[in-house]
């Protein structure tokens, strides 16, 4: 599903640039809006969003794929050793979330690393930079394509850029597992005292990606702040670890700076995750429903 991306996108544009700006470049919600949309228009806070949207139908294939690959197996092994239930534990559900996260993670990097540099228009030499028409006159520079940003990336950094900040993304895989286990464990809670209708799985979703998402969120920005490096450091210095990202951010900035863009961005994560679960809940009655009508006319 990809609509409640796109709706939000504004709001994962504003915490993206908060992650990779300097501690200078500190401003609030509003002053930010109004800075990108006088400097860039509105389609400023949308820059990226087509490589986003192929970025997360392809991130939701290589997750579903290999969730569902590694679940058959487990359940495989659970019939072979006699196993009353083939249904997957609490462990095996982790150990299949975190290995479908991990090939996601390492086969859509890429796609991330290319979507980041378009949000914050790295590409241009200094921002708010113009290009300048006979006569003196200057316009904005045009907005980078997808195909363009990554041409670019090839010829001035290599291959190797497309995979920079995988290891921060692979500590980020446990964001989901956080969510989801947080989630099951407050609708099994629910379950025992009332039935978990669309609005109560909406809350629910709330509460496990605000807690997933604040307590992963300096990995995020560490990622993000790797995605614009590229593949080596500045003047050619080799290139920053993660521990070493985060020693550099802690100093230059404080703790704070490990959380920069966090409003923003669990505000768009948040809602989006509660929309996906009331999403599935009521899609999930209305298949049952559809079931029970077709079963009650071939019965007629």
């Amino acid at each position: 599903m990809t609509w409640p991306l796109a709706h939000s996108y504004p709001l994962i544009t504003l915490s993206t640039r908060a992650q990779v700006e300097s501690k200078r470049a500190d401003s609030t919600f509003l002053k930010a809006v109004r800075q990108i949309t006088a400097r860039e228009g509105i389609s400023g806070l949308y820059a990226g969003l087509d490589s986003a949207l192929f970025g997360i139908s392809v991130t939701n294939f290589v997750y579903y794929y290999w969730y569902e690959w590694t679940r058959a197996f487990f359940e495989n092994a659970a019939e072979k050793a006699g196993r009353a239930s083939k249904k997957l534990t609490t462990v095996e559900s982790m150990i299949a979330g975190a290995l479908a996260g991990s090939a996601t993670v390492i086969i859509t990097n890429p796609i991330w690393v290319i979507n980041t540099r378009m949000t914050t228009r790295k590409h241009q030499a200094e921002e708010g930079e113009k290009e300048t028409l006979p006569g003196g006159s200057t316009k904005p520079i045009k907005a980078p394509t997808t195909i363009g940003t990554l041409m670019s990336l090839l010829k001035k950094e290599g291959p190797a850029a497309l995979f920079s900040g995988v290891l921060p993304a692979l500590v980020l895989v446990i964001n989901p597992i956080l969510q989801y286990t947080l989630f099951e464990q407050l609708k099994n809670v629910v379950e025992k005292r009332r039935r978990v209708t669309p609005t109560v799985a909406f809350f629910l979703g709330a509460l496990g990606k605000l807690f997933a998402t604040s307590i992963t969120y300096p990995y995020i920005t560490v990622k993000s702040q790797a995605h614009v490096a590229g593949g080596s450091g500045e003047g050619g210095d080799k290139k920053e670890g993660m521990s070493g990202a985060i020693r550099r951010i802690v100093k230059e900035e404080g703790y704070a700076g490990l959380y920069k863009g966090i409003g923003p961005k669990v505000t768009q994560s948040v809602l989006t995750a509660a929309l996906l679960f009331a999403f599935k809940d009521v899609l999930y009655e209305q298949t049952v429903r559809l079931r029970q009508r077709a079963a009650s006319r071939a019965l007629a």
